[in-house]
């Protein structure tokens, strides 16, 4: 079977994917004999092997790694795999991208996977399930959300019984002849999911300006998308100290923005989102350049006491080449960290944080610990780096893109 991947992934020779397997982390040296009850943790990264995409789920012990992590002992998967589940609950699920199903691993003695069950999305009319960890959200031992955006639906799904639900469909949610996207950083109010939706044409470098949430209310699945049209690309939230939720262009907006203009992309924004009311703050809208001096700014992750951080683009360090990819300016290790207080509006640089791709994932760890990821190495290689202590200090890495991370206990 051909295995597709929808993002397309630099090559990585079968010779140097092989040699990394056997690299590694000093997981290895304790026995294969001895049970191990301690904290343990599940990455999935994917490569690309003779031209086909290859994930591995891999066992860490501890996030903090002196070498590569090793991938002697992962479970190779075919294709696209995501990993996804209850922080610390002692079970992984996993996705397999074209078989549209999700395998349940529990965790042995031993501290080993072992497979415990499948269920598969074809017979709702599922083909693949290719983009991002969290369009899986779980609300109770046996209820949880695949959002899809290919085919406009939830999957509501028993991970207990691994069996599927129902189907809900979103109205609403599709524009013609543009992609859909769901967020990486979906946030909870209450008993309220709110999921950021972007939008992209799909024969054009651009983005539509129109920025979305849908809303589930975990209560009673009921659903509704709610549209705002003063930017695009609106894929990152956080919750503000004000119990509303913060919405800003991602880093991919904001280079399409900066390379071809404001025809392609709307200027880059923060807007405001009201759990209660249902519906964007309008009067409520933030240029995101203007808090930081002017500078191509996107993409907006959650920080410590009422704070988020921007991603800034350091023009000075960094030369943008006006012919490029707006994905490649996007993804290059060149966009800081500035801290933006949601009370007063006003950012500044975190001049201990590297600067990094634009587009970050944020993973928790124990001791309260939150990590983000850099792609680098022309996105061959994925760095985990400390951001609870601004620190920036690299803690592990691994070979391939990691796009799914979790603490199973």
């Amino acid at each position: 079977m051909k295995v597709r991947s929808f993002f397309p992934l630099p090559r990585i020779t079968a010779a140097a994917l092989a040699l990394s397997l056997f690299t590694g982390c000093g997981d290895d040296d304790d026995s294969d004999d001895a049970d191990y009850d301690g904290p343990l943790y599940a990455a999935i990264t994917q490569s690309s092997v003779d031209g086909e995409a290859i994930s591995y789920v891999a066992l860490l012990r501890s996030v903090d790694q002196t070498e590569k992590i090793s991938l002697k002992d992962a479970v190779e998967i075919p294709g696209r795999a995501l990993g996804s589940g209850v922080r610390k609950a002692g079970v992984l699920y996993v996705s397999h991208s074209e078989e549209a199903k999700v395998e349940r691993f529990k965790i042995t003695a031993k501290g080993k996977l072992e497979s415990d069950g499948e269920v598969s999305f074809k017979g709702r009319g599922i083909d693949n399930i290719e983009e991002y960890q969290h369009q899986f959200q779980f609300v109770s031992d046996t209820k949880a959300y695949f959002v899809d955006a290919h085919t406009a639906q939830i999957i509501v799904w028993n991970p207990a019984a691994m069996s599927v639900t129902s189907a809900i469909p979103l109205p609403g949610l599709a524009i013609e002849g543009a992609l859909t996207s769901f967020s990486t950083m979906p946030v909870r109010v209450g008993t309220r999911l709110i999921i950021p939706i972007a939008w992209r044409p799909s024969a054009d470098i651009a983005v539509i300006n129109q920025a979305g949430v849908l809303v589930i209310d975990t209560t009673n699945d009921s659903v509704k998308v709610v549209t705002d049209n003063r930017c695009g690309w609106v894929r990152d939230s956080v919750v503000g100290p004000d119990n509303q939720v913060y919405l800003a262009t991602e880093a991919y907006g904001s280079a399409v923005n900066r390379l071809k203009g404001a025809d392609k992309a709307a200027t880059p924004c923060l807007i405001r989102f009201n759990p209660e009311s249902g519906a964007f703050d309008a009067n409520f809208y933030r240029e995101l350049s203007g808090l930081t001096n002017g500078t191509t700014t996107g993409s907006l992750v959650r920080g410590p006491n009422g704070t988020a951080y921007l991603r800034v683009l350091d023009e000075q360090s960094y030369t943008v080449d006006p012919e490029a990819h707006p994905r490649l300016v996007a993804s290059a290790p060149a966009w800081k960290f500035w801290q933006l207080n949601l009370s007063t509006f006003t950012a500044t640089a975190v001049n201990t944080l590297p600067a990094s791709s634009g587009s970050t994932f944020l993973y928790e760890a124990d001791n309260n610990r939150l990590l983000f990821t850099e792609f680098t190495n022309n996105s061959s290689l994925t760095n985990f780096r400390e951001l609870t202590d601004q620190s920036g200090k690299l803690v592990f890495s691994s070979d391939g893109l990691i796009f799914s991370f979790l603490q199973l206990r």
